[in-house]
């Protein structure tokens, strides 16, 4: 979105102000995936969700 408004106009100035980890949007492919690496997701997901989610791609808790 930053691009497309510096290029439809050069005068624009953008500025991300980034949420807290609580309040930020996770999408669930992204944190499959996490999951999928062998990553942590336990601060992304309930504790149930995190290990029915290992146990279907196959990772160890």
């Amino acid at each position: 979105m930053a691009l497309m408004n510096r290029r439809l106009d050069p005068d624009i100035h953008t500025v991300f102000l980034m949420t807290s980890a609580p309040n930020v949007f996770m999408s669930s492919a992204l944190v499959k995936e996490v999951c999928r690496l062998g990553g942590d997701i336990s601060e992304f997901v309930p504790p149930a969700t995190a290990e029915a989610l290992r146990r279907r791609v196959g990772r160890p808790g």
